[in-house]
């Protein structure tokens, strides 16, 4: 998941090798988004069937596919095909990885299992910046040494996946292989609905941020230190994984709606960063913001893990990231699109409230009709 968000702090260096607009930066962003979502419909239920290590080893192929189109860049369409095939990955990793872990959980220990798995999400997120920002700022070849790194990371990864117990029994015969499309289980279904509205509202203030913070701190804060920029998002994801453990004392179905409103308050900190042109009232708000988000994400998580039959485990879960990652699309290419007439800061503003008044309708929506947990 760290690969997925290495080229955050450096869009401006690709920016002022290549050349091209801010609405072009939220596009690439949000072809990984895209990447994402296909990976989960096509193939989110893949691992219930040829079992959890061969999608993870594939995953793990895709990433290294992706780190190699940055490593050889020449443009644009070397950006877009990396951030695609990251897509791909983070897709077969979500659903696939969370599932594999609940598997592995002894008896009575699922609740931490989750936790683990979107801690390693989340902090995996967050680490993708802070490390391409430390070496793009102090090390030599800001725009190559990143995923050279990664690329290290990754072959340790594949041998960490190789050594690992199969939890899937493949079945005889075995099912044939067909796109899945949004499989939901109707047991499933009461609760997946507030849970993933939820999820979507989380990340689409994760996906603004990661997207435009950076061209906000250098256009309109100054802040040209590529560390700084890399640290700042880094805290956002840090404070996600948080939430997540604050979410195990709350318990899940108080940590929905109270995660929504730690959100809302983030969400105004951040537009009032925006107003006054603040920096340390920029991460006092991004660190709010994930709190929030880490909170109602572990614990739709948690909730729909625990609901789903466990041969539609990895599926479920891929469906629910499917709203995830569409929150974490559509948003920033909407806010891509008001840069160019409004401008980054006016922009935010807008993201801001827009995200506000559907984060409060949620958490409305959560007081009044919790989720059932079995």
């Amino acid at each position: 998941m760290l690969g997925t968000t290495l080229p955050t702090p450096l869009y401006g260096l690709y920016r002022q090798q290549i050349g091209f607009s801010e609405l072009i930066v939220t596009v690439v962003f949000a072809v990984y988004a895209v990447g994402v979502i296909v990976a989960l419909l096509v193939a989110g239920d893949f691992s219930d069937i040829l079992g959890r290590r061969p999608i993870l080893l594939c995953a793990a192929v895709l990433a290294a596919g992706s780190a190699l189109f940055f490593v050889f860049e020449q443009g644009l369409p070397e950006l877009f095909a990396g951030r695609v095939l990251s897509g791909f990955s983070a897709g077969l990793f979500s659903g696939t990885a969370t599932a594999a872990v609940l598997d592995l959980a002894p008896p009575g220990r699922r609740a931490r299992a989750a936790f683990a798995a979107t801690a390693a999400n989340m902090g995996g997120l967050g680490l993708g910046p802070l490390l391409s920002g430390i070496l793009a700022e102090y090390a030599p070849w800001p725009l190559k040494l990143p995923f050279l790194v990664h690329l290290c990371l990754l072959a340790v990864a594949a041998a960490v996946i190789w050594m690992l117990p199969e939890t899937v029994h493949r079945r005889r015969p075995r099912p044939a292989l067909r796109p899945q499309g949004m499989t939901i289980p109707p047991v499933v279904r009461g609760v997946f609905v507030p849970c993933a509205l939820a999820a979507f509202a989380g990340f689409s203030m994760l996906g603004v941020f990661t997207a435009v913070a950076a061209d906000f701190m250098a256009t309109v804060l100054g802040v040209h230190n590529l560390a700084v920029v890399g640290g700042v998002v880094f805290s956002v994801f840090c404070a996600s994984t948080g939430g997540q453990l604050l979410m195990g004392r709350v318990g899940p179905v108080r940590a929905l709606p109270l995660g929504c409103v730690v959100l809302v308050l983030g969400l105004l900190l951040i537009g009032a960063s925006l107003l006054v042109e603040s920096l340390p009232i920029l991460v006092v708000g991004a660190v709010t913001g994930g709190v929030g988000q880490g909170l109602s994400f572990r614990a739709g998580l948690t909730v729909i893990g625990s609901a789903a039959p466990e041969l539609q485990r990895s599926a479920t879960l891929s469906a629910f990231f499917v709203f995830a990652y569409v929150g974490i699309s559509l948003p920033v290419v909407g806010v891509g699109a008001l840069t160019v007439e409004l401008g980054v800061r006016d922009a935010g503003l807008v993201f801001a409230g827009c995200v506000i008044l559907l984060v409060s309708a949620v958490a409305m929506y959560l007081r009044l009709r919790p989720p059932a947990v079995r």
